[in-house]
């Protein structure tokens, strides 16, 4: 007899149809799977036979099982399928009895026990059943919090095989679960680190507020012990609340990558990620790719933050890939037999010491390091990286015995509002601009008309770029930063006062006050 019923394959951050079809006849037991499958599908032949007999349904007759997954020229990975082939099976085979199947889709990894397991990749794949027109996913209940937050199509959890096939029959009523996605993202923010436990450094907060509220990517450069950690482990308590949209699409990342990336199977995403890998972490794991292509730490920090600290310990090769998803946004990942494109919007938030000891331009340590030495340690991060963030500021040691005289800084509330309100600034003014939401998303031929700029002002700053001998890329975003600090102030225009800070955060201040006066 034949069956037939349907799941899903993981092809990036999204999902494509899978079908399963079954056929059974009495034979000798034999058991075969085609349709392009892996190891880890390849053995659910060996695990459900043995859930079968210890949930009770294994038939007293011996069958030759074929199973299907079509379409055959898609490879399909992973124990996703041991509960779609399971329940097709026992359909075949006479245990249950509804007769449409076909409208259900199956994702789970059954246990020798039949306990069904969670898996990684429910979000997309219940997107994808969703979009097919399916009626129902039948969903691990350890994964049913992330899948129940799609609507349109009945999510119902099971535990074990027993049950599933207790439902299909009618035999045991399973309460379809879902999740207000809206409430959901409102109720995710919670307690966070403040930026009131920040005594000083009144440059650097400025800097970081100008960085988050145009989405810039920002470089501090201190010795140890200066703040630099402290300040950018702050920054999620400033960030503004991600969307329902933006939720569901970082939701997707993480629903991909799960527990294989520390992303945390089976939970929705409700806050803008903060990823801070250690700087040991390889290329393909900043990146993405490896035997099954998972998404990296640059997609998985997806409308957040991506923390590098040490930048400057990270391998070269690690560094120089971020070239990539810092200009264009995604990250292409190539193989022989696919190719995936995974989204990586982020702000890069870097911290690194001025030298190998550290010391380096301190004003109560004296510097260990020969003149080459620290031209070397500062060489370890290439100019085409330098070139791509937008801020780059230096962070100088506080004096212990000043701390307890000094109040406590501003709240990360008051901030928050601020960066809140540049944000609906630029979505009011980029509205028509698809895939732009901030102004270091903005393209270089819209920059002149956005910052109402000119031509007095467009030669004065083309005279102190080359002064400086910043490239043309750095031109750009001088002209962005500027931009946040006018929205930040309320102002329609970009003002000469925006201009000098936005040199300023490049990180040659003297030169540019001496000249633009």
């Amino acid at each position: 007899m034949l069956a037939k019923c349907y799941s899903g394959a993981v092809n990036g951050v999204d999902a494509r149809t899978v079908e399963i079809e079954v056929y059974s006849a009495v034979g000798t037991s034999q058991f075969a799977i085609v349709g392009l499958p892996d190891t880890a599908v390849k053995e659910a032949k060996d695990r459900i036979p043995t859930a079968l007999k210890n949930q009770g349904l294994a038939s007293r007759k011996e069958f030759d099982v074929t199973v299907n997954l079509a379409p055959a020229d898609v490879r399909k990975e992973g124990p996703i399928y041991d509960l779609p082939i399971a329940v097709c099976l026992l359909k075949a085979t006479g245990r249950i009895s509804n007769e449409h199947l076909d409208e259900y889709a199956f994702v789970g990894e059954l246990s020798l026990s039949g306990e069904v397991r969670r898996v990684r990749g429910i979000l997309p794949i219940v997107l994808e059943m969703k979009r097919i027109g399916r009626r129902a996913a039948i969903v691990p209940i350890e994964n049913v919090d992330e899948a129940s937050v799609v609507g349109g199509i009945d999510v119902i959890p099971v535990r074990t095989l027993q049950e599933t096939v207790q439902y299909l029959n009618g035999e045991r009523a399973i309460e379809p679960r879902y999740t207000d996605l809206g409430g959901l993202v409102a109720s995710g923010c919670g307690a966070m680190d403040d930026f009131s436990d920040v005594k000083g450094q009144e440059r650097a907060r400025k800097a970081i507020e100008v960085a988050v509220a145009g989405g810039h990517n920002i470089l501090m450069i201190g010795s140890p012990g200066s703040g630099k950690t402290m300040l950018a482990r702050r920054i999620p308590s400033i960030l503004p609340p991600l969307t329902v949209d933006e939720a569901l699409e970082v939701s997707r990342i993480h629903s991909v990558a799960g527990e294989a990336k520390g992303a945390g199977a089976g939970r929705f995403v409700t806050r803008r990620p903060f990823r801070a890998p250690h700087h040991t972490v390889s290329s393909i794991g900043l990146l993405g790719g490896g035997m099954r292509a998972l998404p990296g730490e640059v997609s998985l920090a997806h409308r957040g933050v991506l923390f590098l600290d040490e930048f400057a310990e990270f391998p070269r090769q690690s560094l120089e890939v971020l070239r990539q998803p810092l200009e264009d946004g995604h990250v292409g990942v190539s193989r022989a037999a696919a190719a995936y494109d995974f989204p990586s919007e982020f702000m890069l938030v870097a911290a690194m010491n001025p030298c190998p000891c550290g010391w380096y331009g301190d004003a109560a340590h004296a510097c260990r390091c020969s003149p080459t030495a620290i031209l070397k340690y500062q060489g370890r991060v290439s100019g085409p990286v330098l070139d791509r963030i937008d801020i780059q500021i230096e962070v100088p040691s506080v004096n212990a015995r000043e701390l307890p005289l000094m109040d406590p800084g501003e709240s990360s509330e008051a901030m928050r509002e601020r960066v809140i309100r540049a944000r609906a600034i630029q979505a009011e003014r980029y509205r028509g601009m698809p895939g732009v939401r901030t102004n270091a998303q903005v393209r270089s031929r819209h920059l002149a008309d956005v910052c109402h700029f000119t031509a007095k002002d467009r030669e004065k700053l083309v005279r102190m770029i080359e002064r400086l001998n910043l490239s043309a890329r750095a031109y750009d975003k001088v002209l962005r930063v500027a931009r946040t600090l006018a929205d930040l102030a309320g102002s329609e225009g970009v003002r000469d006062d925006d201009l000098l800070a936005a040199l300023d955060y490049r990180r040659c201040d003297d030169e540019a006050n001496s000249f633009w006066m």
